[in-house]
């Protein structure tokens, strides 16, 4: 067991705090914003994630997870400090670790015995040398310490689940202290331990959302010559996937990726790679690709709707991924913006996103459910592959709309079953 602190409470530190403390640790995660702490010490989750409530409810009766909103008192109770941070992007496509900066600062301060600093969020290779520097020259004393990388490889959605059931475990460190440390406090999961140096550890978190995120691009890429030619992405995807070589994970087509990584790591890897003197030309076709997903299906949607507008459309599912309440940087935002611009109306319902959704649309009408959304529209578009709208009764959705059209921007519905029950469907690469 050993006394840790998770610096950051977003969706990798809240997460990371509860599992670890779930694993027998003694767990402080802190968050500067004192509105939030306050939510989780009553129990109210800032984000939305399958299990994560029940976790964190029941080790804070355990008394194995706490929140506190500031660190420097912390600092002393606990030997390892998880940093989670975010690690927003700037303008250039850079990532900004001001607030990498500020915790390690923070900590140097704040130290009186050995540390154990750990880089959980995900940050560009070297940031782990400037962690070491800006501890160097902040502390006050010869204090020994270590800095480590621990990327996560969490997917939103499945994160608790992810967490206790790693493909791997990676751990870049520069001493052995640091790695025994580490290797105890994962002990009781099973899962391939790799260690590495700091930089390896650092890099292998961007090459791999990279190399995922190019992996649903060329699948997009392969649905527009599939629609061209009359081909199924569908059975291409299978037929690929099959290949063990390939594997079928991630050869979804649609309208693109989203959410707060890969289009963050993208950015700041082509940043990282330039700075070191190399032009990544394939990651910038990478996001080429992704954007064009979302003007193909606005196109789909002027086919069958000629003009738009005065045009309503329902739109089904705004995440940029089914359970998950996460917005940042989901397609149906630019969808949506696309859409207005060329004066349609727009009803949306999601599951989960709604609360969130409603901070960055404007004049949107949101529904309590998918029929309500449908009523009277002209076209219904799905844009999140929830489990709710596969399962759509869609004799009813036929009802409601004025007239039986649906675009589907995620590939649920079987083409065949939507041309037999009347409907005008359009999908990816089918």
């Amino acid at each position: 067991m050993r006394n840790i602190c998770v610096v950051g409470t977003g969706y990798v530190g809240l997460v990371t705090g509860a599992c670890l403390s779930e694993l027998g640790h003694n767990v402080i995660c802190m968050d500067s914003d004192k509105k939030k702490v306050a939510l989780l010490k009553k129990g109210v989750m800032p984000i939305y994630e399958p299990g994560l409530e029940n976790l964190v409810k029941k080790n804070v009766k355990q008394k194995r997870l706490s929140f506190v909103s500031s660190l420097g008192p912390v600092v002393e109770k606990t030997e390892v400090i998880f940093i989670a941070v975010g690690t927003p992007p700037l303008e250039d496509g850079s990532a900004d670790l001001s607030f990498v900066e500020a915790v390690a600062r923070e900590i140097a301060k704040n130290m009186r015995s050995y540390k154990l600093i750990v880089d959980k969020s995900t940050v560009p290779v070297e940031t782990g040398e400037w962690v070491e520097r800006t501890m160097r020259s902040n502390l006050k004393k010869n204090i020994p310490f270590d800095v480590a990388s621990n990327p996560e490889f969490l997917r939103e959605g499945s994160a608790v689940y992810d967490t206790f059931n790693p493909d791997r475990i990676v751990i870049g460190v520069k001493s052995k202290r640091a790695e025994n440390i580490l290797r105890e406090i994962y002990s009781p999961i099973k899962a391939t331990v790799l260690i590495t140096d700091i930089k390896s550890a650092e890099l292998i978190k961007h090459a791999s959302n990279s190399f995922l995120a190019m992996k649903i691009s060329y699948i997009n890429a392969i649905s527009n010559i599939c629609e061209i030619t009359g081909a199924n992405i569908s059975k291409v995807a299978l037929g690929m996937g099959l290949d063990k070589r390939i594997g079928r994970n991630f050869l979804d087509a649609g309208i693109g990726f989203g959410g707060f990584c890969f289009p963050k790591d993208l950015e700041a890897f082509i940043w990282i790679s330039k700075k070191l003197g190399y032009d990544f030309n394939l990651l910038k076709e990478v996001i080429k690709i992704n954007s064009g997903q979302r003007a193909m299906l606005v196109k789909k949607i002027t086919d069958v709707l000629w003009v738009l507008k005065g045009k309503t459309i329902a739109v089904l599912g705004l995440a940029f991924k089914p359970n998950t309440d996460d917005m940042r940087f989901a397609p149906s935002v630019e969808i949506i913006n696309m859409l207005q611009e060329q004066g349609a109306k727009i009803r949306a319902y999601d599951p989960e996103a709604v609360s969130k959704a409603k901070k960055i649309l404007k004049n949107v009408y949101f529904s309590k459910d998918p029929y309500e959304t449908s009523k009277g529209a002209d076209c219904a578009v799905v844009l999140t592959e929830w489990d709710e709208f596969k399962n759509l009764d869609l004799k009813r959705m036929k009802r409601m709309l004025k007239h039986p059209v649906i675009v589907d921007g995620r590939n649920i519905f079987d083409p065949q079953e939507m041309a037999k029950l009347g409907f005008t469907y359009k999908s990816i690469g089918r």
